[in-house]
């Protein structure tokens, strides 16, 4: 299985908004929905902001596999729940900082237990 390039994770790492569809059970796409999401290495993840009951989360779970775009950068993905408390404490780290021009209630948000309990690594495929 391929992995990210280093100018896909650049693109995308940088992008402010993502764009996430997920697969149908059917296997076509469901509309996309705009996220953020933030690069820990050579690895890319989003949460959901409402937490694990969102509509497009809900979405991830039939089939673990959608699609990401950003920066005109389109890849198709699996969607692999983490709960590694580390990984988490270091995506609060790396969502602080990249949104740290947006309201602080909106990052609290995206950093808060919540939002953790419903984070996805996006892995190419």
């Amino acid at each position: 299985m391929p992995g990210w390039t280093a100018e896909e994770l650049n693109t995308i790492g940088a992008a402010e908004e993502l764009r996430i569809a997920s697969l149908r059970p059917n296997g076509t796409l469901r509309n996309p929905v705009v996220v953020w999401g933030v690069r820990r290495g050579d690895d890319l993840y989003v949460r959901s902001v409402n937490g694990r009951g969102a509509a497009w989360f809900r979405g991830t779970q039939d089939r673990r596999e959608g699609r990401v775009s950003a920066g005109g950068v389109e890849r198709d993905v699996r969607f692999v729940e983490t709960d590694d408390p580390g990984i988490a404490d270091a995506l609060d780290t790396a969502y602080r900082t990249k949104y740290r021009r947006d309201a602080a209630t909106i990052v609290d948000a995206i950093t808060g237990p919540t939002a953790r309990a419903a984070t996805l690594k996006l892995v190419p495929r």
